[in-house]
């Protein structure tokens, strides 16, 4: 009997996945289409979860009725899974597909104790979008040095256009601002091992973290009362000329366009160097496939895997989706922001996932409800570290 259940269930494949939005819900039913062409002898079966509900099941089917593949996040989102055992070490695809070298950018953040555990198949980037218009009139060339940055500030304060618009009302675009000063300040392995718990917030590496922010909080180079303001609601300053950068995801395009932006006016650039020869890495969240540890077909599993690394698959999934492959074969998109994030996650020398997904959530939420605090009352700067290294210590149990 265990054999004939066996033999049933090898030529079926069991993804389960929260992509219930309609773009990646149809990008996703293009990839097993196209899987299921390709691998005629395997039959998929797709259980699309909504994204709160899959968020707090994946870890009750992971235990019990573990599917053969499921959709989840890249580096510390995936160490809990890791950690307790229900994720399968996938370096043997890795290894001969040639992965490495294709997923460069993100391999560190699918790497944890020399293994790898998933495949990223698509991400976006941060960075900071400008008014190209405005920086011809006044003179400005795209700052690549943080002293540059502060000169191109001084010069649009002193124009009466306010520096940076930024919207706190949810506190989370703060989290953005303190990722890019970290990996600018201390670089990829000092943010991941922060974010992880392993490092004090009142450590004097994470003062001069601050002492960068103060470089802007401080001369008032953010739109003022930003906390009453959404993200979107912050955008109209933009759009309008009245503020001059935004340090957003690439989702800030459609709605800037929307609004009245044109191409000609919109630019986007990759956000300045703090500390010198530091290898440059980049906020862009990633989503990733992995193979539970108690799947019933792992053969077909790494198949599946090994098929969703492809460059041209990326491409077409990407294409749906309206974001970026990453794998670096992949077609860059025509969209000239996509392109320009395509060229600059592609040479990263690593991705973080931004605050809130590489945080444990409690302290995530301690953090942004910090950052914003601070960015409006810069006094309280050490106040709110002080009360982030209480919240590390309880959550990281310390």
């Amino acid at each position: 009997m265990a054999v004939a259940a066996f033999a049933a269930s090898a030529g079926q494949l069991v993804i389960n996945t929260d992509a219930s939005d309609p773009a990646p819900k149809a990008a996703f039913e293009a990839v097993v289409k196209g899987f299921e062409a390709a691998n005629p002898d395997v039959k998929v079966k797709i259980n699309t979860f909504d994204h709160e509900g899959f968020k707090t099941s994946i870890r009750n089917f992971l235990s019990a009725e573990a599917p053969d593949v499921v959709t989840w996040y890249a580096g510390n989102r995936m160490a809990p899974f890791v950690n307790a055992g229900l994720f399968e070490d996938v370096s043997d695809v890795w290894q001969k597909e040639g992965l490495d070298n294709q997923l460069k950018s993100a391999a560190a953040s699918m790497t944890i104790n020399g293994k790898k555990w998933g495949v990223p198949y698509t991400y976006y980037q941060w960075g900071i979008y400008y008014r190209k218009d405005i920086f011809a009139k006044l003179g400005i060339a795209e700052p690549k040095t943080w002293k540059e940055l502060l000169d191109a500030c001084a010069k649009l304060k002193a124009a009466k256009i306010t520096p940076f618009a930024i919207g706190s009302k949810q506190s989370w675009p703060t989290g953005g601002w303190f990722d890019y000063l970290d990996l600018r300040v201390n670089g990829y392995e000092f943010h991941m091992d922060l974010t992880a718990g392993k490092i004090p917030y009142t450590d004097k590496r994470v003062a001069a973290v601050f002492d960068r922010w103060d470089d802007l909080v401080k001369p008032g180079y953010f739109l003022a009362n930003h906390p009453s303001y959404m993200w979107q609601e912050a955008l109209p300053a933009f759009v309008k000329g009245e503020a001059a950068m935004y340090l957003m995801g690439n989702f800030l395009v459609a709605p800037a366009k929307e609004a009245g932006l044109k191409e000609d006016q919109l630019g986007f650039m990759v956000f300045p160097t703090i500390t010198p020869n530091l290898p440059r890495a980049e906020d862009a969240p990633t989503d990733t496939v992995h193979i539970p540890s108690k799947a019933k077909n792992k053969v077909d599993a790494k198949r599946f895997l090994a098929y969703l690394a492809k460059p041209d698959v990326q491409t077409r999934v990407n294409e749906i989706l309206g974001q970026l492959p990453v794998n670096k074969d992949a077609t860059p998109p025509a969209d000239p922001y996509l392109k320009a994030g395509f060229a600059m996650l592609s040479s990263a020398h690593a991705l973080a996932q931004f605050y809130d997904r590489d945080a444990q959530a409690e302290l995530a939420k301690a953090g942004m409800d910090g950052f914003q605090r601070y960015m409006l009352k810069p006094e309280t700067r050490d106040d709110v570290l002080k009360r982030l290294e209480e919240v590390r210590k309880r959550v990281h149990k310390q």
